[in-house]
């Protein structure tokens, strides 16, 4: 019983963990006036904001979730970047904004 209790806290732990996250820095960036474009790690920001549904690997496309490893081929960078900011099917908006949804957007555009 001990052992299912804590897997469930430490799942549940993850979830949150995965599911927030990154508010604090981008506002803390914006409120010096900083150009951040430069300095966003799209594919870091990925791995923070994405991978959990879309797969570490852009791969994992599982039910309703489409694969993004060759996303550029068929959607152009502010096509992907509109997803990003409005969210489409299961997918919620708003998990990326500004800089990071430009610079996630445009790094998966140039996956063909």
């Amino acid at each position: 019983m001990r052992k299912k209790l804590l897997a469930l806290i430490m799942g549940s732990a993850l979830i949150l963990a995965a599911c927030s996250g990154g508010g604090e820095e981008a506002t803390d960036k914006n409120s010096k006036n900083e150009d951040t474009t430069a300095s966003v790690d799209p594919e870091k920001k990925y791995q923070q904001k994405c991978s959990m549904c879309h797969g570490v690997n852009l791969d994992d496309g599982r039910g309703n979730v489409p694969e993004l490893s060759a996303i550029g081929a068929t959607m152009t960078k502010e096509e992907i970047e509109k997803v990003i900011k409005d969210g489409q099917g299961t997918m919620p908006g708003r998990q990326l904004q500004g800089e990071e949804a430009e610079a996630v957007a445009e790094w998966l555009a140039a996956k063909k």
